[in-house]
């Protein structure tokens, strides 16, 4: 099997006018691999829900909303969403997805890396994660960025073949100082 060639493609902050682009990926994607929590359909997002979600995300600090776009259309996405309350304001929960046709060009790594930076730069201590253990891909690059498994909830997804996975909670902690560590 012939390797695709890559796409050439940009990382940048979702804009509203992404939103009608947003809905049609998620979709596609639920649609693509059993990675993901939703089957496509589920839980579907609409061109309106992703205008207020990435209006909140671009108005609060402990938000970030990355998309991938090669040749005008958006590929792929990530985000980072916190919170203000005190006691969990230092970490975000970041999820990421690629459309099919575009995995094994980097496009999540760089999501990841542009997700990172943005965290350390933001006094943001902690990213969290969670990836079905099949992901075998997605958990070493997440590895090699820092993270690590820090649980697993057994018996988490019921996927297509008929079994139940487990779901492993990663998490990548910047260096700081704690009276705790």
């Amino acid at each position: 099997m012939s390797k695709q060639p890559k796409t050439p493609y940009i990382i940048r902050q979702a804009a509203k006018e992404d939103a009608a682009q947003l809905s049609e990926v998620r979709l596609q994607i639920d649609g693509e691999t059993e990675f993901m929590d939703r089957e496509r359909g589920e839980a579907f997002l609409s061109k309106a829900d992703f205008e207020q979600i990435i209006e909140k995300d671009n108005n609060q600090d402990t938000n970030l909303f990355l998309v991938a776009e090669a040749e005008g259309k958006v590929i792929g996405f990530a985000r980072c969403a916190g919170n203000s309350l005190k006691r969990t304001s230092h970490k975000v929960d970041f999820g990421i997805c690629v459309l099919k046709a575009h995995w094994g060009q980097g496009i999540g790594k760089c999501l990841l890396q542009e997700a990172i930076e943005w965290s350390d730069e933001n006094n943001i201590k902690k990213i969290a994660l969670q990836v079905i253990e099949t992901n075998h891909q997605a958990i070493k690059l997440y590895k090699r960025h820092g993270f690590q498994v820090e649980g697993r909830l057994r018996f988490d997804k019921w996927l297509s073949d008929n079994n139940y996975y487990d779901t492993l909670l990663m998490g990548r902690i910047t260096k700081v100082s704690n009276n705790n560590t």
